[in-house]
Formats: structure tokens, C-alpha cells, sequence
């Protein structure tokens, strides 16, 4: 068996394959397309389930990848077993409709004992229990002696409904030594001997709701063979990590760690974590995955904050996981470019939240410390599951850290409080939300043929077929003068707020009666309905009506929906392609735009973006709109927005040579027609989620006056020109700055007269000075340059209280050597603020405290030095 490393081993597969007739393709993305059952792709055959359940044509009947995979089910595991990753590699070939059992099983048995020199004496063949078809061709066609041949009734492939069948695994046996060593140990045994390597998937049966299983017309193959695995038997290993896929980040983890690898077992176990979360991390880095609190972003920073935990396990305080992405990248750089192209841009998402939860992992393990401790001396071994939630809900610290922390300390979780405590909060928030926005109306629109209802923005006369009072679902057949309505029309003009952007508004005129329509919304069912108030006569059910929409409110909306395109395009041009929509508000007022990006964008940047989009404006290009099949839509370029749902026709919207996207609203017919545009605001609107405000037209033209208004308002106060502001405000900076310094130096003369006059009021408690005196402070930052100076001068304790207007701050300070002796300068100023109706804490040798009763001052300082003196051992 010749030595071949994971490249090789990838490389060798695919070759194979494509010199069989197989389309070679490379790895899909990370994240599923079209496939909202899935949050991150798992399985090499996942993103060709359309293909296997007949919604598309496949590009060929052969095909075969090496699927990049990420599966989070088994992640504790990870480290702690010789095969569990969170990232791995799926090699794979699949026919749809083409060759089938006689052709993969030969090739299979042939790749593995010709082109890896796998020996054919120690592979091992499960099948299914009745696959006598299986059995003929590995028994006689390929040689396999039927006691290596081991039937199972669990080599049977499905998901439910849909297509499925047998499967047949290939295991190697790797030694008696890796084994249990009971006579039953074989094929499909849970201990290490028997390593399962590939698995043939014959997909020939349709399971059927009422539980038949008819034949296919078209029988499938799907096969997944683990790279590491295979790589670990190639490469004589104990286990995936020793191969060249991942042993070189342990090797760089240890070097950081200053550890060895094989001397103890948790730390091992710790390289180990580490180096699969790396690889996982970078990969889906690089696929557009970003840091999050929900879905596919938050798998990403659990991932990399377990990587986080496991170094500190190790000693590895600063910060390290760049370094560690640069070894992946450099091991995978020429099988998957994109790695390499992205580099800078998934070290910096690396580095940004290793420096934000290297803080959280601080502060939160002190914590949870500090609760294990009071569990140890109270005997119990569980900590509440409303003290976890605190710990996740207020500092941000993992659930599934306190957990493994608790484990380590041979305790558990409530989880069943936690998730208690977490639903109350969450139903909280619903209630808070639904008070704010009001509980949805579901109109019953039973009666209506929603499929011959039509959208026309260009039609003016129309029948009300369906009316409704404005918040009740059950139908009405007229309304007077004064009432609230909701109105559905065989015909509408109005366009349904939808994709971020608002309705539209105007008047919906009867010959009795006129709606004056305030919001359009699109019902579940697609019903276009218009809500309003019937503001003159009646209005019925029938009635012939004509249509006013707002269009001048319509056209401020289709500005700003049209500059949102031009600035996604613009943002992905600035700041790079990962940059991909996360939602958005279209109005008349203005945009805002969401979108992934893990920094805040540079005023330079921003500065980029505008001046991009106002070119696009000024060069008055005509904006296309056309409907077409989606997949034509997709080959052309257009961009799908992640999470929205299409049909099979959809609708592009096209700015010759700058963007296209996938898009129902409203749009100018030339960008001229935005007239400008200007971005006002950029912030945060979530983790790993950027938000910019911007106006166009109108909102632009307002925009420019306030501002203008502004500036001639403060240059009416500095009594000076609009041009000279800048200068005149430096100018009043710069006697701000004297001024300040003046009062710094008059306090701190104060301070060393207040610092002179203390010798005398010094007492002594059991061989430990403490003074405790009423000082002169105007600020916290005053009160703590007094007390390290008065400290200093004291050389034990001392208890200052300062009055600053109608509240009170207290500080305690505390050499090392009077806490030595007992003295906890947090239980001081606890107790001291207690007795002027305050409180605080802190560290033994400094805290402060506020407190809110002038008038008891001076009794809680009367009482500071015998609360010392108990102290003092």
C-alpha cells in the first residue's frame, strides 16, 4: 500500500471517475441552495436531492465531487473519538437514471484495491439483508468470499417519503488489537476494527405515503467515502487526526500551546477540538457564513468559541486562531481557491470575534467559577437552570459552554429551567412585539378564486368582490361613511408591501362612496387586499370602482428601491462578495439596507459606495424589467435573495452592466430618475450585520436643507460666516481644552492640601492605619486619584466619601498587606453605603459604591473604622 496524502488521495478519486464517463464538478457551497430544509450542507449528496427526486435535470447522468460537509450533531464527541469532525470531506459518485449495481460495485472494489493498494483480504462487505442482487455481483463478479459478505437489515437508505433503497458499506478491518474482542465483533460492531470506508447507495424503490414500495423507473447510485477515513487507512494512522488533512493545525496548536501531542489525553483532546474547528471555520468562512446568533451563523460561533475554550484548556491566552487559518488555508489553498482569494477576509471575521469572546469567556468563566464554588461547599452537583440562562441572556455566555465547563467539574445543567427561563423571555418579546405592532387579521377569503384575481398598476376601474370591517376576518357586505375596511378587488392597481418595501396608498372610488386606502398588503394566499377608512357615503360589496394611487408617493418609493439595487451592487464592489442583503425598508422617506459584513464600514468606504451609486445615476441608464424562467434567470446572473421564496417564473430587474436581481416592487424607468442619492447613516443591526440608511430625490433634496439650515443656524450662534464653522469651532475646542486643564490643575492643588491635612486623623486597627475621611470630589475619576494618593500616604486602608450634588460616592482602598491581614475593601464599601441607602462591591484591595442619602453621610463614615477593625486578623 503506497503512502499518498489527502490531495493525492481527492485528486486520484475524481480522476478516476472522470475517466468513467463522470462529469467532474467541484464542492457546492456550504450553504444549500434552494433548500430551506437544510441549514448547512451535511452529505455529499445533498445539494443533488433535486436531481434524485426528479424536480430538475441533472447537467449529466454521471457525475462526481468531493462535497465539502459541516455537521454539528455529534460535537461533543469531536476530539474525544477517532472519526467524529464537524468538518469533513465527502468523496462521491452518482448516476441519475444511468449505470446502476453491475457497474459501481466492480469500480468500487477496483479503486480501492488497485489505486490506493487497499489489500482485498481485509475488506469487508455489509448488505442489505434481502440484496441478493448485491450479493451475486460481489461474490461472483468481483471475488469477495462470502464470509467477508455480512447481511444486515440496517443497510436500508431513506427519508421518508420519495426514493430510496438498499445500500451496500465497504469496512476494513484495521486489526484484532482495534477491536472489542467478542466473538460476535464484525461488520457494523460499534468498537474501532471493523472502519466503514465507502457506502453504495442503490436508490430503486419509491417509498409511497400509504407505506408500498414500488420500483423506480429510473434507479439511481449514490456513494460517500470519507476522504479523512480513507486518508487514516492510506496513511497507517490511528485515527483522522494524524493524517496530513489535519495534523498540521495540531502541530501549530501545540507550538502555540507549548505542549506535546500523545503525552496526556485532555489535552489531546484539546488539539484535537481545535484543529477540526479551525478547518470547519474557515471553510465556512469562506463559503459567505458569518457569525450570528441564529441559524448556519450561530453553528459557526459555536464552533469557533469551543476552538476559543479548548486553547484557553491549554494555556493559549492570546489571541491565535489567524495563525491557525493560515496553516488551513495553506493545506487546502490548491484544492479550493476561493480559500486562498478570501484569506484576509475570513482571518479578519476570525479575529474580530476571537477579540470579542476572548472578553465574554473572561468575564463569564469567572462567573460560572464563582457559582461551581458555592455548589462544592453546599454539596450539590446541578446548577439552576435560571442561573444559566443569566449567564447566556446577560453576559452572553454559551449555553453549551456552562454545560461543558459543569462536566469538566463533574456537575450538570438544569437545561429543562434553562429552556423554562428562555421561553419566558421569548413570550415576553412576542407580547412586547405583538403590543407594538398589533396581532395580524387572517381574512377569510373562502368564496374568492384567488387565481383569477389580477395585479395591473395600470388599471383604473374594478369590482370589490370581498369587503371586510379593517380588524375582523369575517366578511361584510357594505360599510358606511366613518368605518375601517379592508377591501379585495378582482382587479387592483395598488401594489402589496412585500421584500422590505411599503404598499401602496390612494382612494378606491365608488358611485356612492369613497375608501380612502391607507396600507395594501398580500394575504397568504396571494389576495392583493387594500385597508382603509370609508371617509365619504357607503361603499358594497360589487360595487364599480375606480382607482387613485398616490403616484408621486409611488415614485419616491420606486427611487428608493431602485438605488437599494445599485447600492448592494456598489457594497459588493467596496467591501467584497461576501456582502449579501439581510433584509431592508423601502419607503417614500428613505432606504434602509441591511447586509452581512463583519466591520463597520470606513467613512472611505462609505464615501466609495455613494460616489459609485450617483455615478450609476447621472449616467441615466434605462432599467429593465422582464419576467422569465428561473432557472434562465439564474444563468444569466441574476441574484436570488437567501430565505425569499420564488416561483418558476420570476420577475429580474436589470441595470445594464451593474446589477440584476430577482425582484417584485417598484422601480424607476431610468436611474436618472433617482435624482441623487445620499447615504446618512451606517451602523449595526446585529452580529456580523450592517445597516445603512440612505435618501434619494425628495428625501435627498430635504436632506440637503436641513443640513444646510444646520449649518447656517451654527454659524449664526458663532457669529461668523457658514465657511468659517470649522474654524471657529476649533478655536472654542481649543480654549474647551485650557479651560479643562485649568480645573485639572486647580483639583489637583485641592487634592494635595486634602492629602496634607490627613496625618492627624489616621487610626490605628490592630497594626493596620485606616483613614476614613468626608472629601471634595466633582467626580469619580477626582475620587480615585484622591484615594490612590491618600492610600499611598496611609499604607493601609482608607474610606473616602464625597458628595456630588444629590448623590453620594464611596470608595474603599486597600494596601496588599492589609488585605493580607483580612481586610476586603468590597465588603467595606458594602456595608458603609448600606447605612446612607446605597450599595456596591468589589475586589478586596479596591471598590466603590453609590448611594442616594446625603443627609447619613457622616453616621455611615462614623461607622467605617469599626467595620475595618472586625476584619483585621
Amino acid at each position: 500500500m503506497k503512502y499518498m496524502t489527502g490531495n493525492e488521495i481527492r485528486e486520484k478519486f475524481l480522476k478516476f471517475f472522470q475517466d468513467r464517463g463522470h462529469l467532474m464538478l467541484p464542492s457546492a457551497s456550504l450553504i444549500p441552495q434552494d433548500d430551506p430544509t437544510l441549514l448547512i450542507i451535511g452529505a455529499g449528496m445533498a445539494p443533488f436531492k433535486p436531481f434524485f427526486t426528479g424536480k430538475m435535470k441533472p447537467p449529466a447522468t454521471r457525475i462526481t465531487t468531493c462535497q465539502k460537509c459541516v455537521r454539528t450533531g455529534d460535537i461533543e464527541n469531536v476530539g474525544r473519538t477517532a472519526r467524529h469532525h464537524t468538518y469533513f470531506e465527502m468523496l462521491g459518485n452518482f448516476s441519475f437514471g444511468d449505470y446502476f449495481k453491475k457497474e459501481v460495485i466492480p469500480w468500487s472494489w477496483e479503486f480501492l484495491t488497485k489505486e490506493l493498494g487497499l489489500p482485498g483480504d481485509k475488506l469487508y462487505i455489509t448488505i442489505h439483508t434481502e440484496d441478493d442482487e448485491a450479493f451475486d455481483i460481489w461474490h461472483n463478479v468481483v471475488g469477495v468470499p462470502e464470509d467477508h459478505i455480512v447481511r444486515l437489515a440496517d443497510n436500508w437508505w431513506e427519508i421518508g417519503s420519495g426514493p430510496c433503497g438498499p445500500d451496500s458499506e465497504i469496512h476494513i478491518d484495521l486489526g484484532p488489537e482495534r477491536g472489542c474482542g467478542k466473538p460476535t465483533c464484525g461488520p457494523g460492531c460499534d468498537c474501532d476494527r471493523f472502519l466503514e470506508i465507502w457506502n453504495l447507495v442503490f436508490t430503486q424503490f419509491n417509498q409511497m405515503p400509504d407505506g408500498t414500495y414500488p420500483p423506480l423507473k429510473n434507479k439511481n447510485i449514490d456513494t460517500g467515502a470519507g476522504l479523512e477515513r480513507l486518508a487514516s487507512v492510506v496513511q497507517g494512522k490511528p485515527s483522522n487526526f494524524e493524517t496530513d488533512l489535519i495534523f498540521p493545525i495540531i502541530e501549530y496548536a501545540a507550538k502555540i500551546a507549548n505542549v506535546e501531542y500523545g503525552k496526556d489525553k485532555a489535552t489531546d483532546v484539546s488539539l484535537k477540538v481545535i484543529a477540526d474547528h479551525v478547518r470547519s471555520m474557515t471553510f465556512m468562512i469562506g463559503d459567505g457564513i458569518l457569525p450570528s446568533n441564529e441559524g448556519r451563523g450561530y453553528v459557526l460561533r459555536r464552533i469557533l468559541r469551543r476552538a476559543i475554550r479548548h486553547a484557553r484548556l491549554l494555556g493559549i491566552n492570546e489571541m491565535f486562531l489567524t495563525g491557525a487559518v493560515d496553516v488551513v488555508i495553506g493545506m487546502f489553498g490548491h484544492a479550493y481557491p476561493n480559500l486562498v482569494e478570501k484569506a484576509d477576509f475570513i482571518k479578519k471575521v476570525v479575529e474580530m470575534e476571537e477579540t470579542s469572546f476572548l472578553r465574554t469567556l473572561k468575564q463569564g468563566c469567572e462567573l460560572l467559577n464563582e457559582e461551581i464554588e458555592k455548589l462544592k461547599a453546599e454539596n450539590k452537583t446541578v446548577l439552576d437552570g435560571a442561573t444559566a440562562f443569566k449567564l447566556n441572556d446577560t453576559f452572553g455566555f454559551p449555553w453549551e459552554l456552562t454545560e461543558e465547563i459543569l462536566e469538566e467539574a463533574g456537575m450538570t445543567m438544569d437545561k429543562e429551567g434553562f429552556d423554562a427561563a428562555l421561553e419566558v423571555q421569548r413570550k415576553m418579546a412576542r407580547e412586547a412585539r405583538n403590543d407594538k405592532e398589533g396581532r395580524p387579521v387572517v381574512y377569510n377569503t373562502s368564496g374568492i378564486n384567488v387565481a383569477e384575481l389580477k395585479v395591473d398598476e395600470a388599471a383604473t376601474e374594478a369590482k370589490i368582490v370581498k369587503m371586510y370591517p379593517a380588524h375582523d376576518a369575517q366578511p361584510i357586505e357594505n360599510a358606511a361613511d366613518g368605518t375601517d375596511v379592508a377591501v379585495i378587488c378582482d382587479v387592483t392597481a395598488f401594489h402589496a408591501e412585500g421584500g422590505g418595501q411599503l404598499g401602496d396608498i390612494g382612494t378606491i372610488t365608488a358611485s356612492t362612496g369613497v375608501i380612502a386606502v391607507n396600507v395594501t398588503k398580500k394575504l397568504p394566499d396571494g389576495a392583493v387586499i387594500m385597508i382603509g377608512s370609508v371617509t365619504e357615503g357607503t361603499v358594497a360589496v360589487g360595487d364599480a370602482v375606480t382607482f387613485a394611487v398616490d403616484k408621486a408617493r409611488k415614485m419616491d418609493i420606486a427611487r428608493n428601491h431602485t438605488a437599494t439595487h445599485l447600492l448592494h451592487a456598489a457594497l459588493k464592489q467596496v467591501l467584497g462578495a461576501h456582502v449579501n442583503q439581510a433584509g431592508s425598508y423601502v419607503g417614500p422617506d428613505r432606504l434602509r439596507f441591511d447586509f452581512s459584513h463583519f466591520s463597520q464600514v470606513t467613512a472611505e468606504e462609505l464615501k466609495e459606495v455613494e460616489a459609485i451609486v450617483n455615478e450609476q445615476v447621472l449616467a441615466g441608464k434605462a432599467v429593465n424589467i422582464e419576467e422569465l424562467p428561473i432557472e434562465e434567470a439564474k444563468k444569466k446572473g441574476a441574484t436570488a435573495l437567501f430565505g425569499e421564496k420564488y416561483g418558476n417564473i420570476v420577475r429580474v430587474v436589470t441595470v445594464p452592466d451593474f446589477s440584476m436581481e430577482f425582484c417584485g416592487g417598484s422601480h424607476v424607468s431610468n436611474t436618472a430618475q433617482i435624482g441623487m442619492f445620499k447615504i446618512v447613516s451606517e451602523g449595526s443591526s446585529g452580529a456580523g450585520v450592517r445597516r445603512i440608511e440612505a435618501v434619494t430625490g425628495h428625501g435627498a433634496v430635504a436632506h440637503v436643507n436641513a443640513t444646510e439650515e444646520m449649518v447656517n443656524g451654527l454659524a449664526a450662534e458663532l457669529k461668523c460666516r457658514c465657511c468659517d464653522v470649522p474654524t471657529r469651532l476649533e478655536a472654542l475646542q481649543c480654549e474647551l481644552k485650557a479651560a479643562q486643564k485649568k480645573a485639572e490643575e486647580l483639583a489637583a492643588e485641592i487634592a494635595k492640601v486634602q492629602v496634607s491635612n490627613v496625618a492627624d486623623q489616621i487610626k490605628d486597627a490592630n497594626g493596620v492605619p485606616v483613614l476614613v475621611q468626608k472629601v471634595n470630589a466633582d467626580s469619580v475619576d477626582a475620587l480615585r486619584n484622591l484615594g490612590d494618593q491618600m492610600r499611598d500616604k496611609v499604607g493601609g486602608v482608607v474610606v473616602l466619601a464625597a458628595v456630588m450634588g444629590e448623590k453620594v460616592s464611596i470608595l474603599t482602598m486597600a494596601t496588599k498587606d492589609a488585605v493580607a491581614k483580612g481586610v476586603h475593601a468590597g465588603n467595606i464599601v458594602k456595608a458603609v453605603a448600606k447605612l446612607c441607602g446605597g450599595g456596591g462591591g468589589g475586589r478586596p484591595d479596591m471598590a466603590q459604591a453609590g448611594a442616594k442619602d446625603v443627609a447619613k453621610v457622616d453616621e455611615a463614615l462614623a461607622a467605617a473604622f469599626d467595620i475595618v477593625a472586625a476584619m483585621v486578623k
